[in-house]
């Protein structure tokens, strides 16, 4: 299977929803940004799980709600109202290795501290509803804290583990750590989404050739590098141009069914084709033009413009 992955601000409920209008098979399940838990009553009018609703995704890819948090409490009441929504798995994320989220022991930051996790699972697991699967790295300070976590994760009933073999402290930079991801595959007792550098089908043969036992990748940013990605993976090198622009409008008018001013729009859209211009040959110019566009109408025309010429 080939998974979303949940990227803050970018997969959200406006790119599933015009995503699945385009390309409705390529991606089998996408996992949502977080929901992060505070104090308060959650139910199913609760603003914050408005990107969750059924009602609002019934037209976006088949999703799998990922909470954020360290409060045992919080999150069993969440994921019980989750299930209520009719969603039958959701996702811990212990991999957001952004500071403001791991100085709080959450994501990422919560890695290094196994004896927490262990706490957190015995606790959650007899009272929620829903399976639950984790997205995590090998460790937030260095790659060897996977094997206090691993006695952990393997007798615990999780659905998978969606693991990124980076640690917290590099973000999204530096090199995999291909070794210990390998002792990692030998040791873990659950199904492994593998997640991570996933940006052409060069990346994927290498991983099925190393690691054959996985059968399911998540992309994210590979995704919106290439928008046919998830196609060529599953064998179809066709990259009809005129889909990627059907989708990309179809962006475009999903984000302004939910930002209040154009100049949002248009910052929305600007962070997307900080990717999306990697597609074309010209990539630098075309990035240039739409970093320098001062509104939609200019935006626009400059969209209009790479129609005629897409390479």
């Amino acid at each position: 299977m080939i998974y979303l992955a949940p990227m803050q601000g970018l997969t959200h409920l406006p790119f599933r929803k015009a995503f699945a209008s385009v390309f409705p098979h390529s991606i089998d399940y996408a996992v949502s940004p977080f929901l992060s838990l505070t104090h308060g009553t959650v139910s199913a009018d609760c603003k914050k799980l408005k990107e969750v609703l059924p009602e609002n995704n019934s037209q976006a890819l088949p999703l799998i709600p990922q909470i954020l948090g360290n409060e045992a409490d919080l999150f069993v009441e969440m994921a019980n109202v989750l299930y209520d929504l009719g969603y039958e798995e959701i996702n811990w994320n212990l991999g957001c290795p952004m500071p403001r989220v791991s100085k709080k022991r959450r994501g990422s930051g919560l890695l290094c501290h196994p004896d927490e996790i262990d706490r957190f699972l015995e606790f959650v697991l007899p009272k929620i509803q829903p399976q639950l699967s984790i997205k995590m790295r090998l460790g937030y300070h260095c790659p060897d804290e996977i094997e206090a976590l691993i006695p952990i994760l393997n007798k615990s009933k999780l659905t998978n583990v969606i693991m990124h073999p980076r640690i917290g402290m590099q973000l999204y930079e530096g090199d995999l750590h291909w070794q210990q991801f390998r002792w990692f595959m030998s040791e873990i007792q659950h199904p492994v989404v593998f997640n991570g550098n996933i940006f052409t089908i060069e990346n994927d043969v290498f991983l099925q050739t190393n690691f054959p036992q996985i059968k399911d990748v998540m992309l994210g940013r590979g995704l919106l590098y290439n928008i046919f990605l998830a196609d060529e993976l599953r064998g179809n090198s066709e990259k009809d141009f005129s889909l990627f622009f059907r989708f990309e409008e179809n962006l475009l008018s999903e984000i302004g069914e939910i930002a209040s001013t154009e100049g949002g729009v248009l910052n929305r859209m600007k962070e997307y084709w900080f990717y999306f211009s990697s597609m074309f040959a010209n990539s630098e110019e075309i990035l240039s033009r739409i970093v320098h566009a001062k509104s939609l109408q200019d935006f626009r025309k400059i969209i209009e413009d790479l129609k005629a010429y897409p390479l």
